[in-house]
């Protein structure tokens, strides 16, 4: 069970990490010229201002709260931690945006084989 975990973990991490290298150059020219017309991106406290994204971290966490063993449970929401603060960095450009789009999609259906085993059902 563990081991599943640890590979959707991995799955969203190189998600995160290849999306924000996607909008690496674009990021700083984007951020410089309007970020203050960006989707709430502090305003929305812990939502990724992805709709796919929001709804897989909700289901997710419901999951995670309500199915997996406590002796699990910290690990699982650390990594839960590190995919919500490497989507809201993506989030912050438009390509991040739509990058995310398909891999919240991705990460969704990546959860319901891994954490499945969980007793988890989406």
């Amino acid at each position: 069970m563990t081991t599943k975990t640890f590979s959707l973990f991995c799955v969203c991490l190189l998600l995160g990490a290849l999306l924000l290298a996607c909008g690496g150059g674009a990021t700083d020219n984007a951020a410089n010229t309007g970020t203050t017309n960006g989707a709430g991106t502090t305003a929305s406290g812990d939502k990724i201002g992805v709709a796919e994204c929001d709804d897989f971290i909700q289901k997710y966490e419901a999951c995670v709260n309500s199915k997996v063993p406590e002796s699990a449970r910290s690990m699982v929401k650390a990594n839960l931690d590190s995919m919500r603060t490497a989507w809201k960095k993506a989030a912050e450009t438009p390509q991040g945006k739509a990058g995310l789009t398909m891999g919240c999609k991705q990460a969704l259906d990546n959860a319901k084989t891994t954490m499945g085993s969980y007793g988890c059902s989406w």
